[in-house]
């Protein structure tokens, strides 16, 4: 076999990989495609960002920063604020993004169970008149899950209060544990996991990374 001939199967071999890898993605796309034009529904969206790992609210905020991004109008509920600033709050606040913060802590620091649920009772009624505001395109509720879980807010309220929100009104729910009855009702869950942690590791919370 000549060298020519070589060179002729290599570019044979070639050009049937190029094929195969056209033919593959011309299905993918066609999938994708009809998927695309099978969604024609406009809603508000429920999304639940849960787990272990870190991320969620961080991801929240992002949704935040892309809803006003457009023009349009957000606020943010935090049911769980530390003694730190939140880089955020002053960013987002500058641009119109209302912020209602529990404002007592973690409830490790407090130790007053009491103390938490008023404090959680008043941020939950900021967030009840958010969720029946049809000009707020989309709203943070930070942390929530915890509220819920350790039974500070009734899940009942919170499922009726999501339910008969504004059709067009996106609403975003952050923390561990996330309760199924939100879950199911929610129209996207997305679980965050831990793989490793720096904090885990000896290393402090800083600055700009993580609050």
């Amino acid at each position: 076999m000549t060298q020519s001939d070589n060179n002729l199967d290599n570019n044979e071999a070639v050009d049937t990989k190029a094929e195969r890898h056209k033919a593959r993605q011309q299905k993918l796309k066609e999938g994708v495609d009809a998927k695309i034009a099978a969604a024609q529904e406009e809603k508000g969206i429920l999304l639940v960002l849960t787990g272990n790992g870190k991320g969620k609210s961080t991801s929240g905020f992002g949704a935040v920063t892309r809803c006003v991004g457009h023009g349009q109008k957000a606020a943010v509920v935090q049911f769980i604020k530390g003694g730190w600033e939140c880089g955020e709050r002053n960013l987002l606040e500058k641009v119109g993004v209302e912020f209602y913060v529990m404002g007592t802590g973690f409830t490790w620091e407090t130790q007053d169970r009491e103390k938490d649920v008023a404090a959680a009772e008043s941020a939950w009624l900021d967030a009840e008149k958010l969720l029946k505001d049809e000009s707020i395109n989309m709203v943070l509720l930070d942390e929530l899950t915890y509220m819920v879980t350790y039974k500070y807010i009734e899940l009942a309220r919170v499922v009726e209060a999501l339910k008969n929100r504004p059709k067009m009104q996106h609403v975003i729910i952050t923390g561990r544990a996330c309760h199924r009855e939100i879950i199911e009702l929610a129209d996207t869950v997305s679980e965050v996991q831990p793989i490793k942690h720096a904090f885990n590791d000896g290393i402090k919370a800083q600055l700009g990374f993580d609050y």
